[in-house]
C-alpha cells in the first residue's frame, strides 16, 4: 500500500515537475529572442557575394537577369533559358538577403544573462525530467 502511494505521488510530481519546466521554459526562452536584435545591411548597391579578387556581386547586378529572364517569359513562357534566368536570379536575392542578416544580442547586465540561462536551461532540464519520470511504468 505505501509503494503505490509513492507512485502516484511520483506521477503527480513528475507532472507538476514537467509543467513547472515548460513555463519555465518557455517563459526564459521568449525572454532570449526578445534580447536578439535583428538587422539587415542588404542594398541593391552593397556587395551579395564576394568573390576571391575583390569582385562582389551587387543586388543590382541580380535584377538585370531576373528583369530579362521575366521579358523571356512574358514573350514565350516556354523559353526555358527566361525561367533559368529568372528563377536563378530570385533565389540569388533570396540567398543574399538571408546571408546578410546580422544576430546580435543587446547589452543586458550578467543578472539578466544569468536569468534568462536559468530559466531557459534549468525549465529544459526540469520539463525533461518530468517527462522521463512519468513514463516510467509502475510495476
Amino acid at each position: 500500500m505505501i509503494s503505490k502511494n509513492s507512485e502516484l505521488r511520483t506521477q503527480r510530481g513528475s507532472a507538476g515537475q514537467a509543467f513547472l519546466g515548460f513555463i519555465m521554459m518557455c517563459s526564459g526562452f521568449y525572454l532570449l529572442l526578445q534580447s536578439i536584435i535583428v538587422s539587415n545591411s542588404f542594398f541593391l548597391g552593397v556587395g551579395l557575394f564576394q568573390f576571391g579578387g575583390g569582385m562582389s556581386v551587387t543586388g543590382g547586378m541580380i535584377l538585370v537577369p531576373l528583369i530579362f529572364g521575366i521579358g523571356m517569359i512574358f514573350y514565350n513562357t516556354s523559353n526555358m533559358i527566361g525561367w533559368l534566368l529568372a528563377i536563378g536570379s530570385l533565389a540569388a536575392l533570396i540567398i543574399g538577403v538571408i546571408v546578410n542578416t546580422h544576430f546580435t544580442l543587446r547589452t543586458m547586465s550578467l543578472f539578466e544573462v544569468l536569468c534568462i540561462f536559468t530559466l531557459a536551461i534549468g525549465g529544459l532540464g526540469l520539463f525533461l525530467r518530468g517527462i522521463a519520470e512519468s513514463r516510467k511504468v509502475p510495476q
